[in-house]
């Protein structure tokens, strides 16, 4: 087992990812500083940005094409608490961007969820085998992440994940 607090920018991750790329999200508010302007605005005025070419996107939009265009499924499934929070509503008004990039999405409510050994943290499982955590402060600045390529742990994320996803629904279909 290798564990190390040396995390790979998301670009070098996904490029390495030779399978899969999968990302469970269990926080309700995420308090990322490059998304504070945006998050702000779109309280305001109920409009956010969804243009895929667009400074905010750009990067994501794409490394995931890039990723998909090499056979890699890239999945991000969210568990989330229903009514939603205003952040998990924002992240669900821009969901449509990460889907035309070619990330499939999924949403779980946090009450169906009660019975599914999850890990503590949020991450990226990269083929099955690499795991990258994130971290968070409580009011979800994140302090950094790490990774481990524990094969006890990753059979745990990959576990987790599939559980979730098998209960979720994906984002053309949630209706919260």
């Amino acid at each position: 087992m290798t564990q190390t607090d040396v995390v790979p920018g998301f670009d070098e991750l996904l490029d390495g990812a030779r399978v899969s790329a999968l990302h469970l999200e269990m926080r309700d508010g995420y308090g990322v500083p490059a998304e504070s302007p945006g998050f702000a605005g779109w309280l305001e005025t109920g409009e956010r940005d969804m243009d895929p070419a667009s400074e905010y996107w750009r990067f994501w939009v794409e490394l995931v094409r890039r990723t998909v265009a090499r056979g890699v499924i890239v999945r991000r499934a969210r568990i989330v608490s229903e009514p939603l929070s205003d952040y998990a509503r924002y992240g669900l008004a821009g969901a449509s961007v990460n889907a035309l990039a070619g990330e499939e999405i999924r949403y779980l409510a946090r009450r169906l969820a009660s019975d599914i050994a999850l890990p503590g943290n949020d991450f990226w499982l990269i083929d099955g085998r690499l795991i990258r955590w994130n971290h968070f402060s409580g009011n979800g600045t994140p302090t950094g992440g790490e990774m481990s390529d524990d094969p006890t742990t990753a059979a745990l994320c990959a576990s987790a994940f599939t559980a979730v996803w098998e209960r979720a629904v994906p984002l053309a279909d949630y209706k919260p």
